[in-house]
Parts: C-alpha cells; sequence; structure tokens
C-alpha cells in the first residue's frame, strides 16, 4: 500500500491532465499512487489513461456527480 494517494478529479480535463499527471509521476518521492477520478467525462480520459504504463496510476469512472 503506497503511502500517498494523489487524486486527481477530471472532468473533461484532457486538457490539463497529461501535464497534471506528467508532473506528479516526475516527483522524486515514489511512495505514491495516482487516482483519477473521471466524473462522467465525455472527453477520452478512458482512452488515453489506458496508454499510461506506470502501474501507480489507476483510473475510476463514475456517472457525473457535479
Amino acid at each position: 500500500m503506497p503511502k500517498v494517494s494523489v487524486i486527481i478529479p477530471a472532468y473533461n480535463a484532457m486538457a490539463y491532465l497529461p501535464e497534471t499527471i506528467a508532473n506528479v509521476l516526475e516527483q522524486t518521492y515514489t511512495d505514491f499512487e495516482v487516482v483519477v477520478v473521471n466524473d462522467g467525462s465525455t472527453d477520452n480520459i478512458k482512452e488515453w489513461i489506458t496508454q499510461i504504463s506506470d502501474l501507480r496510476v489507476r483510473l475510476v469512472s463514475q456517472s457525473n456527480k457535479g
């Protein structure tokens, strides 16, 4: 279990998500997980996140909760 969880809420956030995740993954501290919460986005977050090979990054999808 990682010591730190970085939670990134995302609703149609593809304009910012790649840079956000890249910045988190470039940290010198490495005992963390990145949880992207897809809040019913209509952009391609689901497809894009499958291209990330770092196992510390995972996606949780839900219908839009606002």
